[in-house]
């Protein structure tokens, strides 16, 4: 809100003092996250590299990208993709080289991203590593190795029977128990995630410089930010506690309390922050699962703070998830509510703007299906428009914006008729595994039925949106001339980038002008947020303005079309649209009449 000053005098006007927003170069950037292994593939050997991304950088500079984010690279024996990294410091020779990396990096700075926003930005994840890593061979080798303590290890507990138990009943986000028990030494290591990614031990004063060891690495290499996996959860709870018992029936429970957004979190951002990411101007975004709550994500955002420039939040991306009930499974699809979207959309664009939070702004990445299948429609008649009415949704709310390799095509889910054996991510096969267990037991061992599952994983898995990339209509969509690793969506004949270059209508015709758009006003960057949706059961509508700039936005989420009022709206310039051309309303000049999922951004 503005600030408002009295003036010695009561007979005087109050002074109104306009909020001025602090300007810099990634709170306008447009960054282009890349999955390297189904991105483009150099050398035929059905896995995307380097020197793939390498020979698109043109099409990316042309998209209107600012900055790339690669998803992990480094040594991996890529047990999830490459979250599990047994070498910070090498490039995973499936990918390439370090030289590989160096001729990416130039390649980018030399094309000139728009002024100083020509950045890589690395995936950085130190909450684990790979079981493969040295640290943790050393770790496992021995109670008595220097390297024990990197990594959380705790002895058993035994039941009433003597059966040995894991020191505590935590899930890991892939199912099962988060331990897993050494014969050599004996005990448990903690893994939140695979048991192949260990859990490093950030209470070890060795492990967080290690840590900032790796990042100065690929800063002193030319890095220039980075995307920090899963941040909050580098700082456990002292004793790891039980967690309570939310999923009745369950032998392990969701422990996201005692591991999220720890204790000592805050202490070794900041400390990292001083050692590290100060001593250049970074891009710093934090990934931070299992937290809703705005007061937490702020800390880590706050300039104040000295912490990262903005994280991720996932209330958008949990919009169709359940939230309670016996299952909370991220892979499990509910009906979502336009009512819902907007109080969240709304109140992040609110928060704190003037205390300088930051937001970044995402509706599709490597964790999450399709937004076009998600919050759009992705039928036949629908698909082109739906998709470029989201892209209006992203562009024209404030925070950095982060576009996924394939939503500026509008790529979607692969279909239902796809089987198990197609889904490869970790995350998919072991709840397939975990429900066909209970199940079979559950009918003595017969067959069972398992479509339910495959119907939710065709709307919420990550496989949907890790399928390789589109690029024309030869075999395998010109990702690769060998055999791809994953499959590629069928429809690639006719969706694909050389056809949608060609085409003026397209989605990506459509994503380069709102780039565009987007960059040409700071309104759209920096603006305040007002929500005008009244309520409206299928129209999000919203204004913002900023030293004298004043824009209109609104959305029709549905097929039918709808009329919708906007007082002192009845002069405007049309600026972006989805539709070819307006259709005027019958009720008057402060009436607009949208569209099937029409978008249009007005200048007041």
């Amino acid at each position: 809100m503005p600030l408002t000053f009295l003036r010695p005098s009561t007979s005087q006007a109050p002074v109104v003092v306009e909020f001025v927003p602090t300007k810099t170069w990634w709170k306008e950037a447009v960054v282009y996250q890349i999955y390297p292994v189904s991105f483009f593939d150099s050398n035929g050997d059905g896995i995307g590299d380097l020197n793939g991304i390498r020979t698109k950088l043109d099409y990316l500079k042309d998209l209107g990208a600012d900055v790339l984010w690669l998803s992990p690279i480094y040594k991996s024996p890529l047990a999830d993709m490459g979250y599990d990294i047994s070498d910070y410091r090498d490039i995973d020779p499936r990918y390439g080289t370090l030289e590989d990396w160096d001729a990416l990096l130039k390649g980018v700075h030399d094309r000139g991203m728009k002024l100083m926003q020509n950045l890589n930005r690395m995936d950085l994840v130190v909450n684990h590593t790979s079981d493969e890593h040295d640290w943790f061979v050393q770790s496992k080798s021995s109670k008595q190795s220097p390297k024990r303590d990197w990594y959380v290890w705790r002895p058993p507990k035994f039941d009433a029977a003597g059966i040995r138990q894991p020191p505590n009943n935590w899930r890991s986000v892939f199912e099962g128990s988060a331990w897993t028990y050494d014969d050599t030494t004996e005990e448990y290591y903690l893994h939140l995630f695979d048991t192949k990614q260990p859990d490093l031990n950030w209470e070890n004063p060795d492990v967080r410089q290690a840590a900032f060891d790796v990042m100065q690495f690929w800063i002193d290499r030319g890095c220039d930010g980075f995307r920090m996996d899963v941040i909050n959860l580098i700082s456990k709870v002292p004793g790891l506690p039980d967690a309570p018992i939310t999923e009745e029936g369950q032998e392990y429970q969701s422990g996201s309390m005692f591991f999220a957004n720890g204790p000592r979190v805050h202490e070794f951002l900041k400390d990292m922050h001083l050692k590290v990411l100060s001593k250049k101007d970074l891009i710093t975004v934090g990934e931070t699962p299992f937290t809703h709550d705005a007061s937490e994500l702020a800390a880590y955002v706050l300039p104040e703070n000295k912490e990262l420039n903005m994280v991720f939040h996932f209330e958008v991306m949990d919009l169709d998830s359940p939230i309670d009930g016996p299952d909370t499974s991220p892979l499990l699809w509910k009906k979502w509510k336009l009512s819902k979207l907007r109080e969240i959309v709304t109140r992040w664009q609110q928060y704190m703007r003037e205390e300088g939070f930051w937001n970044a702004i995402y509706i599709e990445n490597h964790d999450h299906s399709r937004c076009v299948s998600r919050f759009g429609n992705d039928s036949d008649q629908w698909r082109t428009i739906s998709a470029k009415m989201l892209a209006i949704l992203q562009i024209t709310q404030g925070g950095t914006q982060f576009v996924y390799q394939g939503q500026e095509l509008g790529l979607k889910n692969f279909p239902k008729s796809w089987g198990i054996e197609e889904y490869k991510d970790v995350q998919s096969q072991n709840y397939w595994n975990k429900i066909l267990a209970q199940r079979k037991a559950a009918s003595g061992g017969k067959e069972v039925d398992m479509s339910d599952v495959l119907d939710n994983f065709q709307k919420k898995s990550r496989d949907q949106c890790r399928v390789p990339m589109q690029w024309d209509n030869s075999k395998n969509a010109g990702f690769t001339t060998g055999i791809p690793w994953m499959r590629v969506n069928e429809d690639y004949e006719t969706w694909n980038a050389a056809a949608e270059v060609k085409d003026t209508n397209s989605v990506l015709a459509f994503w380069k002008k709102a780039l565009k758009v987007r960059k040409q006003y700071d309104v759209l960057i920096y603006g305040d947020f007002v929500d005008v949706s009244n309520d409206h059961p299928t129209v999000f509508a919203y204004k913002r303005s900023i030293q004298g700039s004043k824009l209109l936005v609104f959305m029709n989420f549905g097929v039918e079309e709808a009329d919708f009022k906007v007082e002192g709206s009845d002069k405007t310039k049309l600026i972006l649209s989805n539709y070819d051309d307006e259709v005027p309303s019958v009720k008057g000049a402060d009436f607009f009449r949208l569209r099937g999922y029409e978008g249009r951004v007005y200048q007041l």
